[in-house]
């Protein structure tokens, strides 16, 4: 995988640039939808990739360990071959998901001892078994095995789990260098760097991971509670450290405020349930703010979702439909406010790249947060 910048911004961190994986380019800043088991919920991958235009998307190593499980996707030749979607995968390690599961599992230095959410089975993930899950998966991106600490922590808490992810990282390298990609095609791994919302473990861990020259380099622990300013604080700081020739991961992020916020950082690449958890729940992400279709004010507004975008799911359905459907539990509800928010987010950063590239994304960045985070 290689990375190129195509323009910097002359007022803010911005940059638009290209990654080339095995499965195609993918143009920066982006947002990779969220596709856990191998598919975004109620949305089929030809409105991603057709209707949308998606080029990537992320899929999770625990859940699909846990299931369909590796020996599956294995013998289907990977999950391209297997879930069908013929752009770049990036597979998160599952470091994030074994975190959240605190009442099921054991941090040690060998691992992470955890019970499955399924049937309850003991599994041990140490940095070299999610390494030899991801080879399995085949994604064109793989991330490091990590370990999360929740906010608010304490200074040593997450010294402890900065240290214990720097050793993780080195036995990750290893075991990647020792195996490949039983597809034939070449993957990438992406380190992370921790560190809380302390600063100089974040320097620290920056600074660990930018001496590691991996082909791009990720941001965790972060959106896990703290304040924003704290997050763009802790950014900044990384984003300064981390190779400038290299693409750069903030994960699990998040509102169109902190996406745009983060561009302007220096951030490269975003992803977060966001745009479908909420929509399913009702929350549509409009050109001119944001919508609570479930509010009764919009039963009898029969104008389409946002018909300044040029999408046919956004201007050819009403709000007052929408509102209907979401109302009465219709499964065609969830899939309208899906793809409608999930359009949003790839127009939103198709819209940054092309203000970086015209030179004048900063002063457009800001008015575009006052603009669509109202709430209408």
């Amino acid at each position: 995988m290689t990375f190129t910048l195509t323009a910097t911004d002359a007022f803010s961190q911005a940059r638009a640039g290209s990654l080339h994986t095995p499965h195609g380019k993918v143009d920066t800043p982006v947002f990779m939808p969220i596709g856990t088991a191998g598919a975004v919920k109620a949305v089929h991958f030809h409105e991603l990739e057709q209707a949308i235009g998606f080029s990537i998307l992320l899929t999770n190593t625990y859940h699909l360990y846990v299931r369909p499980g590796e020996a599956v996707i294995r013998q289907a030749g990977g999950m391209h071959a297997f879930c069908g979607w013929r752009h770049a995968l990036l597979s998160d390690s599952g470091g994030y998901q074994v975190f959240s599961l605190s009442d099921r599992r054991k941090v040690t230095e060998q691992g992470v001892m955890f019970h499955s959410h399924v049937d309850g089975a003991r599994h041990l993930f140490t940095p070299e078994k999610v390494i030899d899950i991801q080879r399995t998966l085949g994604s064109d991106i793989m991330m490091a095995f990590d370990e999360v600490v929740a906010y608010p922590a304490t200074h040593r808490q997450a010294k402890i789990a900065m240290e214990r992810t720097h050793r993780w990282l080195d036995r990750c390298l290893q075991r990647f260098s020792e195996t490949s990609c039983p597809y034939g095609y070449e993957q990438a791994l992406f380190p992370i760097v921790q560190g809380s919302t302390f600063a100089d473990l974040r320097r620290a861990s920056a600074e660990w991971v930018a001496e590691k020259q991996c082909p791009g380099n990720a941001i965790g622990g972060l959106s896990v509670g703290e304040p924003a300013e704290l997050m763009y604080e802790q950014t900044e700081l990384v984003c300064n450290l981390l190779p400038r020739d290299k693409p750069r991961y903030l994960m699990g992020v998040g509102m169109p405020d902190n996406l745009l916020t983060c561009i302007a950082l220096g951030v490269d690449m975003f992803d977060c349930v966001i745009p479908t958890r909420n929509g399913r729940n009702g929350m549509l992400f409009t050109r001119n703010g944001i919508i609570n279709i479930r509010n009764k004010k919009w039963q009898y507004d029969f104008s389409p979702l946002d018909d300044g975008l040029d999408f046919s799911i956004s201007q050819n359905h009403s709000r007052a439909f929408l509102r209907h459907l979401l109302m009465n539990h219709e499964l065609l509800g969830y899939q309208i406010a899906s793809l409608h928010n999930l359009y949003f987010y790839h127009w939103l950063m198709q819209e940054a790249r092309a203000r970086i590239i015209a030179g004048n994304f900063n002063t457009w960045k800001d008015q575009m947060i006052r603009q669509v985070m109202q709430r209408l």
